[in-house]
């Protein structure tokens, strides 16, 4: 990035080429529309560009990065919101493809609060260091561990009703059509 900054365009080139596919992940995970996250996640290297004299290295290129893609993220949402775009249309196109257990962990994660989600995205799917959500998110690393703990905790809970239920569908479509005969005490 100290290069970027001074100047190179080779430099440039390679933080493009590492961070490109990672951001765009990032984007994918959050938002419905895959046109939009490439957008973003163009518009992430951007703002890089625009803001290359005022950056410091006070933290990981990757932690920087992150952190202009959250802000983008956020701007995102909040013109989603202004505008109040359903956005259901997209969801059924996206949901065609993917498995029903992606799509069990996704709704599980959409019942989380943005900020477990977020915390808990973060680290499992952007793979980033406790320390590297720590700067991101402004708060000190072993309060990251005990929010990640209770992100995964509150996951966990909003999963298991549906074990239970696909277990029930399973173990009731295994028994077919026999009929359930009531115990002595019930009739």
């Amino acid at each position: 990035m100290l290069d970027f900054q001074r100047g190179s365009r080779e430099a440039f080139e390679e933080l493009f080429a590492r961070y490109r596919e990672p951001l765009y992940g990032f984007f994918c995970r959050r938002l419905e529309s895959r046109e939009r996250a490439e957008d973003l996640a163009q518009e992430t290297f951007l703002a890089v560009i625009r803001a290359t004299s005022r950056y410091e290295p006070r933290a990981l290129v990757r932690t920087y990065l992150y952190g202009v893609a959250l802000n983008l993220l956020a701007a995102e949402r909040r013109k989603r919101l202004r505008d109040a775009v359903s956005a259901e249309s997209d969801s059924e196109h996206t949901t065609n493809t993917v498995s029903d257990a992606a799509l069990w962990v996704r709704h599980a994660l959409e019942k989380l609060d943005a900020s477990e989600r977020e915390i808990l995205m973060l680290r499992e799917y952007e793979q980033l260091s406790y320390s590297e959500i720590a700067q991101l998110l402004r708060v000190r690393v072993n309060t990251v561990r005990s929010r990640l703990f209770r992100a995964r905790m509150a996951l966990k809970s909003c999963l298991e009703p549906e074990k239970r239920v696909r277990g029930a569908r399973t173990a009731s479509g295994a028994a077919g059509d026999t009929a359930v005969k009531p115990t002595e005490g019930e009739v």
